[in-house]
């Protein structure tokens, strides 16, 4: 999954455990400008360095898988946790244009070569 946005914050890189690491982003995703959305990303472990060029106002390509998980507590009561996280992301060029044009070589005649006729009926 993607979404293209505006970066609102980068967090600062946690050390979870000994051997686990995670930080978030905040994008701010306006599909409807007049109410934008702050959503929370993750990036985990090696994927944190990814974060390290960025910062708020940043206009961004996050690409993302979306992963869920069950949490049961002491009284036996289960609530589910989704998670938004990082594998890609890409500076999105403020100047830069939507797609490029491609350019096409000139149309070339090859239906009959000079002097031959052309049997086929159509």
């Amino acid at each position: 999954m993607e979404i293209k946005g505006k970066v609102h914050e980068v967090g600062a890189t946690q050390q979870v455990s000994e051997t686990f690491k995670k930080r978030d982003l905040i994008v701010e995703y306006a599909e409807n400008p007049t109410y934008p959305e702050y959503i929370r990303f993750e990036a985990l472990q090696d994927k944190t360095a990814l974060l390290d060029t960025f910062k708020a106002g940043d206009e961004v390509e996050v690409f993302f898988n979306l992963r869920g998980r069950p949490w049961t507590d002491k009284a036996g009561k289960t609530s589910y946790f989704n998670s938004l996280v990082i594998w890609r992301i890409n500076a999105i060029s403020a100047g830069a244009p939507a797609a490029s044009t491609p350019a096409y070589a000139a149309p070339v005649d090859v239906s009959s070569t000079p002097g031959e006729d052309d049997d086929l009926p159509f």
